[in-house]
């Protein structure tokens, strides 16, 4: 595989550009030179990343590839940039003496500085050894998440950052905020606030050949009303009533219909719905009354019907009812000692609960990223499959959940055994003992979730913890999908790339199909990796057992429906035949390492690249901050019964 550069934020100088209250955000935009009819060109073909200041991000060295460095104030304001080759960073880093971790400042235009630090990586599948100066290692990978789509009459919405100002084509008012304001349609491109999900009333057009076919009141209101649209000379901005963008041009920059008055891009006309003369938001509030309306009636109508019945029995003695909890979990109770973690999420903190020497691993979660993110729900989900956990002794457990008004804690027991990822860079590989071990455990734990209708989908070594005696726990529920049963497929394509199932990385997924419960492959990029998990027979090594490659066979089987577990019992393979899956179940098998942990504070088990970092919360833009819907968050918060008695009121 492709050399890659380990490339870390550490500091900035603002030169002679004025001073900022707050930390500048970097964006990195990577580029790739290809050759065109003039010449050669740089081309993004990547998202641009916003690394935090003392994080890292990889990037593959390949000739003629780019970073384009940028200092911004806000997502909106840049400040200063500069473009450095890739290779010419590798060069840097392999002259460099000091333990191939140069730092390099890097000047910007017009002024201001950024310092990286950069270490050369060779990826080796086989070996975790150094060779020739340059370190190779099993390296960690954080997950993605495909956006969400949200489906409303035919229409695909996701969320969506509006690079300039957009109206909402249901209200016709602004999209206030900031990142990713609203929701765009990736068919017809109609732009809605989030809020005005439930209001659409057209179904999506697509394309003009269905447009007379997509009217969701269509049969019972008779509504199908085209517009009358012609070509218009705007002598104001005006805005799109479609796609919410503005019309550009000097003159006849769009559409207006001489009915309704509506006003759109030429190139949106075949995607509007034929609503000329409807307003979609009065009309869906009507529905909705006439809706609750219905269903007072139905619900009085029921009550009435119980209360005259011949046989009805009241019991005289009111039910009693549970008082609600008046302990609650905060901030104030906690104080954050290092960092454990780090990845896309968040960060994870060593936290101690004050005056009571208990430790726990705290996840903290930034209420901004994960509404850009579009990732309530699945916070929720990740809540609630937590909860669940403590029936299963294979998995972490949750004490609590609260939130501030910029962030979401997840209060989890501390398993300062550390992680799986952790202990094979540091052995290099387990033996068939201690694989075998770590495979039952991690079994019995997905069965468990399996059996409640939970897909795990982001199994690898960085989410299997150890705890003080050796046994392991999953963590990191925030891929999981819930009510998986039956016929019940998922869809979301998600996962890490290294460690994704067939079926989620073939490109049947991007096009919809569906995936149920049911990585030696290689790729200089997630394209060719996807590619090589679909397509390439994987190699193993020389050393590797019968019974552990029949194994690994099976459960690579490309077809779902004929992979080990869907068709027989992975308990009963071979592999497993030293396993007492009964005393495994209660943890009574003896586990072959027992990690060493000197107090209930220890976190020597846990990378030095996190532990070195201050332990403090990252802060969002203020306006920003105070712009959030709090409502998105509202019953996450819990506190277990078990910590009750800890917390005191």
């Amino acid at each position: 595989m492709a050399p890659f550069l380990r490339i870390a934020l550490n500091a900035y100088k603002m030169g002679d550009l004025p001073p900022l209250s707050e930390p500048p955000i970097c964006a990195i935009k990577m580029k790739e030179s290809v050759s065109t009819e003039r010449g050669k060109t740089l081309v993004q073909r990547k998202p641009t990343m916003f690394p935090p200041w003392q994080s890292t991000f990889d990037a593959h060295i390949y000739e003629g590839r780019v970073l384009e460095v940028i200092l911004m104030q806000n997502t909106e304001e840049p400040l200063a940039k500069a473009t450095l080759g890739v290779s010419v960073l590798a060069e840097s880093c392999k002259k460099s003496k000091t333990n191939c971790q140069p730092e390099v400042w890097v000047d910007l235009h017009p002024s201001g500085q950024v310092l990286f630090a950069v270490q050369f990586f060779l990826e080796d599948s086989d070996t975790g050894a150094l060779s020739d100066g340059v370190t190779t290692l099993n390296r960690r990978r954080g997950a993605f998440k495909q956006p969400k789509i949200h489906l409303m009459r035919n229409h695909q919405f996701t969320a969506t950052f509006f690079a300039q100002p957009t109206f909402c084509s249901v209200c016709k008012e602004f999209l206030w905020g900031f990142n990713k304001q609203g929701y765009k349609c990736k068919q017809c491109n109609a732009a809605i606030h989030k809020r005005c999900l439930e209001k659409i009333i057209g179904k999506c057009t697509g394309t003009a050949t269905n447009s007379r076919d997509t009217m969701f009141q269509k049969e019972r209101f008779k509504i199908d009303m085209p517009h009358r649209f012609k070509t218009h000379n705007y002598r104001s901005p005006t805005f799109c009533d479609h796609c919410g963008s503005l019309l550009w041009g000097l003159y006849k920059q769009g559409l207006k219909c001489d009915e309704c008055g509506m006003n759109v891009h030429t190139y949106c006309k075949e995607k509007v719905a034929n609503l000329c003369g409807v307003n979609q938001k009065l009309l869906a509030e009507a529905l909705s009354q006439v809706s609750q309306v219905c269903a007072v009636t139905n619900f009085c109508f029921e009550v009435q019907f119980l209360t005259t019945k011949d046989n009805l029995q009241c019991d005289t003695n009111p039910v009693p009812v549970a008082p609600p909890r008046s302990v609650h979990l905060t901030i104030n109770h906690l104080v954050f000692h290092k960092v454990l973690g780090k990845g896309s999420f968040g960060k994870v903190l060593l936290a101690e609960l004050k005056g009571k020497g208990q430790f726990f691993a705290v996840k903290v979660l930034k209420k901004d990223v994960v509404l850009m993110d579009d990732d309530v729900e699945c916070t929720m989900v990740e809540k609630r499959v937590l909860s669940l956990a403590w029936e299963n002794p294979f998995l972490t457990h949750l004490y609590s959940t609260f939130q501030s008004k910029e962030h979401l804690f997840f209060v989890m027991e501390y398993l300062n055994g550390g992680d799986l990822m952790f202990h094979i860079q540091d052995k290099g590989r387990f033996d068939v003992t201690r694989a075998t071990f770590y495979a039952a455990e991690i079994t019995v734990g997905l069965q468990f979730l399996h059996s409640k209708g939970i897909i795990y989908r982001d199994l690898k070594l960085d989410n299997v913890m150890l705890d003080k005696d050796g046994h392991i726990k999953i963590a990191d529920f925030g891929m999981c999908k819930e009510k998986v049963f039956g016929d019940v497929r998922a869809t979301t394509f998600c996962g890490t790339p290294d460690y994704i199932a067939p079926e989620v990385s073939s490109m049947s997924i991007l096009l919809g199909q569906k995936y149920t419960f049911s990585s030696p492959f290689q790729g200089d990029d997630e394209d060719e990796l996807f590619d090589s998990i679909r397509t390439d027979t994987p190699h193993y090594p020389r050393w590797i057992s019968k019974e552990s490659k029949s194994l690994i066979e099976l459960l690579f089987e490309r077809d779902p429906s004929r992979r080990l577990g869907v068709v027989g019992d992975i308990r009963t393979h071979p592999f497993f035949r030293t396993i007492n899956w009964s005393a495994l179940e209660k943890r009574e098998v003896e586990p072959p390492f027992k990690p060493k942990v000197k107090s209930p504070s220890d976190c020597s088990n846990f990378d030095r690249e996190f532990l070195n970092e201050k332990p403090r919360l990252s802060h969002g833009d203020k306006m920003l901050i105070d712009s959030m819907d709090q409502a998105a968050f509202a019953g996450f918060s819990f506190v277990n019964p078990k910590l009750e008695p800890l917390i005191g009121k």
